[in-house]
């Protein structure tokens, strides 16, 4: 099932248990504008190329909209517009002043060189650029992008409106990104995997973890979890799969995947089947990779009691069904992954005042946004009698729905 089906379905769910009117339930869904742009650039040798840019901005009614910029070759429209309307929840969820967003350009960044990149990303701007904005619409990096595409955003943005610091988040430290948001994501996942231990009457030390995905939010994660004690014993990436069921020694592993691009071939555990890591014995499973991973093939192998899920939509609503019967814990995207975003907002409060602050501040105002996030998550699951996505998407939505009558907006 595609992440768009997967979204309604879950917002209509949600809606049903809120009792929200048809006409306000659909207006909630329409997003607030689809842009769609022509991109024309020189490429090295000469030859003009054209590409197809895009933005969704799904809504604003809690505040400006908020998603990331993405340069892939195969861009989904039903996905982008899937994960703009999920931004819009998942900083419902997270209590941050923002409505949810998404673009990109369809290109394949691999094959073009750097002057190329900016010379796309510096036409896509100017293109959008009465469309995005600090109070607007605050891009940020996604697959394909990176903090030096968001500066060149910036400066592209500047030339039109003045020195703008806060229109994109993901930024260069030194053009006013905050420190910790690089950990952010995986941060965030700590702190959502020791809420929802917390509440069982567990911690993360001693706990065996499996992390499918070893980019920034699978090995960030991985490296945190495992300084708060707990065992992970395995790991994936694009390149293979690796287990120790004493525990991998995760400092060694990281250097090993910066100097190897990956985790093939590490001395420190056996190498196994990547498609087997999702089923691998352990106590919390951790999907932190793509979409759709879990499903009804698998559903029924899964031996972890808890899934946290760091990646986006990592869950099918088959497979979901399936693991609640077997008394599953899943902890959904839209809370466990939203340190990055909650991380963005705090770029974006420092930009505004000018004041920037230190890396421990960030990490504490981060801790408590998680663990009040999973507080409001349980207490909505407590009101409706449901899961813990269902208590997230209730709140998510119901937050949405009162600010937009609030605002004299529904239909």
């Amino acid at each position: 099932m595609n992440a768009l089906v997967a979204t309604n379905r879950n917002f209509k769910l949600a809606s049903r248990l809120l009792g929200l009117d048809s006409k306000l339930e659909k207006s909630l869904l329409i997003p607030f504008r689809e842009i769609k742009v022509e991109c024309t650039i020189p490429k090295d040798d000469g030859t003009l190329a054209s590409y197809v840019g895009f933005r969704v901005q799904h809504d604003n009614a809690r505040g400006p909209m908020k998603g990331g910029i993405r340069y892939h070759p195969e861009v989904d429209p039903d996905e982008v517009n899937a994960l703009a309307q999920l931004m819009t929840w998942k900083t419902a969820v997270a209590n941050i002043p923002y409505g949810g967003a998404k673009g990109g350009i369809g290109c394949n960044p691999s094959e073009l060189s750097l002057s190329e990149l900016e010379r796309l990303t510096r036409v896509f701007t100017q293109k959008i650029h009465d469309l995005i904005g600090t109070h607007t619409d605050v891009p940020a990096p996604d697959m394909g992008t990176g903090p030096q595409t968001m500066a060149w955003i910036l400066d592209e943005y500047s030339k039109f409106h003045g020195y703008s610091p806060a229109v994109v988040t993901g930024k260069p430290i030194d053009l006013g990104g905050s420190l910790g948001r690089d950990a952010a994501t995986g941060r965030g996942v700590l702190y959502a995997t020791e809420a929802v231990l917390n509440e069982y009457g567990k911690s993360v030390s001693g706990q065996r973890f499996v992390i499918q995905g070893f980019g920034n939010v699978g090995s960030w994660a991985a490296k945190l979890i495992s300084e708060k004690g707990g065992k992970v014993i395995a790991v994936s990436d694009v390149t293979g799969a690796i287990k120790n069921t004493n525990g991998l020694d995760i400092p060694s592993l990281l250097n090993h995947s910066k100097e190897h691009k990956g985790v093939k071939g590490f001395r420190g555990g056996d190498s196994i089947d990547p498609k087997s890591i999702l089923v691998e014995d352990c106590d919390v499973l951790v999907p932190a990779a793509l979409g759709g991973v879990i499903n009804r093939e698998n559903a029924n192998e899964i031996k972890a009691k808890f899934i946290i899920e760091a990646a986006n939509h990592p869950t099918d609503p088959e497979a979901d069904e399936i693991l609640k019967k077997k008394g599953v814990v899943i902890l959904p995207d839209i809370y466990a992954n939203s340190g990055g975003v909650t991380v963005s907002y705090f770029e974006w409060v420092q930009n505004i005042q000018g004041f920037m602050w230190d890396e421990e501040k960030v990490n504490n105002e981060l801790q408590k946004y998680m663990t009040r996030g999973f507080k409001d998550v349980k207490e909505m699951c407590q009101t409706h009698e449901c899961d813990l996505r269902m208590g997230a998407f209730t709140l998510a939505v119901n937050r949405v729905a009162r600010a937009t009558v609030l605002r004299g907006w529904e239909a």
